[in-house]
């Protein structure tokens, strides 16, 4: 460990949180409620990374994640920790139908059997062949490929028009290169433990029964007011005395058997014996300045999708679809991802009798779409409105909100093993440093708050 006699240490706390997004913040109010002695550092001059929600009269657009699942037990445990502070918003029944375009037309997805037989989305070869998945060996291969896998299980028109949009919706990825391993773990499971998607379905049903009864809904959820809300609540609990914003260009490193932290913003030297970074993978080199590139390159070599959110609100009546989203697979050449229906979803977004909804641009197969100016997606939004979504011609957005992100969503491709197994080998390494984040443990936020949950709980 590296020991430095003249630096002047200004501060000293048990553990110092670096990056205020959902997994900081969770992480810093649950150490907070434990009685640790902690500091939460952000670079940027506000908390919440990239949940952050846009209010414009009486519509609310969010800039980053719409939704989230309620997926484990961790999720319950935060808002009822929270309690009148933040309300958790499940979404209306109405939009448990995600809907699919193929060939100028929306599809709902089947949820049932007598849909799943009737519906155009697949091919009849693969609608028959689904009766013979429970034989199908099981795969060998660890870092096979979402796409590899759906064809083998259930054939090409089920990874065309269902998995290949629903990576779009989760990843704006592509099927090809995500490791589902890493990207769906639970569909990994039921091929590698149960050796069918259909056997395992059926064999977990006891055990999702039981979730279910523990309040683990699978609902899609959001908060009252938007994901700023939960921001707010959890920064207030924290306490404006143990976060530190605008803290750029800081760095750790070993010293005297702990971590001292360089924040030159702000003016501060600060010892702990924990650190904890939930920073993305490609803000890892400049905090940790004392490791060489290539030991961290396995890490912040891990791709990112660019994706544009565009939010719009229309007034006047303007009706929206009974349903989640629409899910535009990449087979069909459209230019956009997908859209969700806002205010189908939940009552607070859109002022009564106006509609609200996302526009999802670029990914990681579209990452030219970047370059488009408002102008552009003016344009494209229009077309999908009137064209897709099947709105008269004199209808025009009242509210138009465009979110940019070079760098929106981590992919968990071939790289996934030896970067986990880099995390590992330098946390084992370097006693007290800790690597979080979406970098790890999945991307949504269930598990973000499940990941957070944990580390506060070590």
């Amino acid at each position: 460990m590296q020991a430095h006699n003249e630096t002047k240490v200004t501060r000293e706390v048990e553990t110092v949180v670096i990056g205020a997004g959902i997994t900081g913040l969770v992480t810093s109010f649950l150490l907070k409620e434990k009685g640790t002695d902690f500091l939460l550092l952000e670079k940027a001059a506000r908390v919440g990374g990239q949940l952050h929600t846009v209010s414009d009269e009486g519509y609310l657009f969010e800039s980053g994640p719409n939704t989230g699942v309620i997926s484990n037990m961790e999720v319950l445990d935060l808002f009822r920790k929270l309690g009148n502070d933040c309300t958790l918003l499940t979404a209306h029944k109405e939009s448990k139908v995600r809907l699919i375009w193929k060939k100028g037309k929306f599809h709902p997805l089947p949820c049932g059997m007598k849909q799943a037989i009737s519906t155009p989305l697949f091919t009849w070869a693969d609608k028959l062949n689904i009766f013979f998945e429970p034989f199908r060996k099981r795969g060998n291969d660890p870092s096979e490929s979402i796409a590899s896998l759906t064809r083998r299980r259930l054939g090409q028109s089920y990874l065309d028009y269902a998995i290949d949009p629903f990576i779009s919706g989760i990843y704006a990825g592509n099927p090809e290169r995500l490791v589902t391993r890493f990207a769906l773990p639970k569909l990994y499971r039921l091929d590698n433990q149960y050796g069918s998607f259909i056997r395992g379905a059926i064999k977990r049903g006891p055990i999702l029964a039981e979730e279910k009864r523990q309040g683990i809904s699978k609902e899609i959820f959001s908060v009252k007011g938007g994901f700023q809300q939960l921001v707010n609540a959890l920064q207030q609990r924290i306490g404006d005395a143990q976060i530190r914003l605008s803290a750029e260009r800081l760095t750790v490193a070993p010293y005297n058997d702990g971590w001292l932290t360089t924040v030159p913003t702000i003016g501060e030297q600060i010892y702990s014996k924990r650190i904890i970074s939930t920073l993305p993978a490609y803000a890892l080199p400049e905090l940790l300045a004392f490791l060489p590139e290539e030991e961290l390159r396995p890490i912040n070599s891990m791709p990112y999708a660019p994706v544009i959110q565009v939010g719009v609100g229309m007034r006047n009546g303007a009706p929206v679809p009974q349903a989640f989203g629409g899910l535009i697979p990449s087979k069909e050449k459209e230019n956009m991802l997908g859209i969700l229906f806002n205010s189908s979803c939940y009552d607070d977004r859109a002022p009564q009798g106006s509609a609200s909804l996302s526009f999802f641009i670029g990914g990681m197969k579209r990452p030219e779409q970047m370059q488009l100016t408002d102008d552009n997606l003016h344009s494209l939004v229009d077309d999908a409105l009137h064209r897709m979504l099947h709105y008269a011609p004199s209808t025009r957005t009242d509210k138009f909100h465009v979110f940019r992100h070079q760098r929106a969503i981590p992919q968990y491709e071939a790289d996934s093993e030896l970067r986990l197994q880099t995390i590992d080998r330098l946390q084992t390494q370097y006693k007290g440093l800790i690597l979080a984040g979406s970098i790890r443990d999945g991307i949504g936020l269930a598990d973000r708050i499940k990941q957070a949950t944990e580390l506060a709980g070590k």
